[in-house]
């Protein structure tokens, strides 16, 4: 894996600033947004495809909608039981508020009160640990949705878990350095906004731009190295073009 090819490929793109530019102002719109995620499996599909290491254009721009817009529609089922979990504590919440204004039933109220708390912070542990499955699984999702570009492949879990025990190396390469990408690149834009960040008007409108061209710089860098993972995993294969 190029490691070092991820992190500087956007910039080799003779275009870059009109292509990030305005991928970063659909990623601040709501619902045209879902685009910004299609756009990141195109990245995908580009490397997978080895179409060379530029950007993605933005001349489909309905195609990448409906791809985000399907994505999203997998990351609903898939969040789907966290959503219905967290019901459960509500409906106790509830209960116990009826039953504490009840003075016969205060005890149970009291007690229904006290499982509250318990089953919020069980939950919460739950959710944290499917909340870093899911980040582990949803990259190889994207590789496999780029590759086959349909709703029933977001669903392929035996295969995405081939994928990764597979090429293991790869993927965690891909899923370590992704994450020092936003990590870094986060921790460098928040110090620059503390040294601009007091200069009014100015100040804000420079830390809003750098904080969106952050998010969508580590997004591309991140698209790039599952790329090339997804190039690994399906050496050979042929994949739908990219847009």
């Amino acid at each position: 894996m190029d490691a070092a090819k991820s992190f500087s490929f956007p910039f080799e793109d003779p275009d870059w600033l009109s292509k990030l530019g305005l991928g970063a102002l659909i990623s601040m719109i709501p619902i045209l947004n879902f685009a910004w995620t299609g756009y990141l499996v195109d990245i995908i599909r580009s490397v997978m495809n080895n179409d060379g290491d530029v950007l993605s254009t933005w001349d489909d721009l309905g195609k990448k909608f409906n791809e985000g817009l399907i994505l999203f529609g997998a990351w609903i089922v898939y969040a789907s039981p966290i959503l219905i979990a967290f019901c459960l504590p509500l409906g106790l919440i509830a209960s116990s508020g009826l039953i504490s204004g009840n003075s016969d039933m205060q005890d149970i109220g009291r007690i229904l009160t006290e499982a509250e708390g318990v089953l919020f912070y069980c939950l919460l542990c739950v959710f944290i640990l499917y909340a870093l499955v899911l980040s582990i699984i949803y990259p190889v999702i994207l590789v496999s949705f780029a590759r086959e570009g349909t709703f029933a492949s977001c669903f392929k879990l035996r295969q995405a878990l081939d994928m990764i025990r597979n090429n293991t190396t790869g993927f965690f390469t891909a899923w370590v350095l992704s994450l020092a990408a936003t990590i870094g690149t986060g921790l460098l834009i928040g110090f620059i906004n503390l040294v601009v960040g007091w200069i009014p008007c100015i100040g804000w409108i420079v830390g809003l731009v750098l904080t969106l061209a952050s998010g969508v710089y580590s997004t591309a860098v991140y698209a790039h190295l599952f790329g090339q993972f997804g190039r690994a995993a399906f050496a050979g294969d042929q994949l739908i073009p990219a847009g």
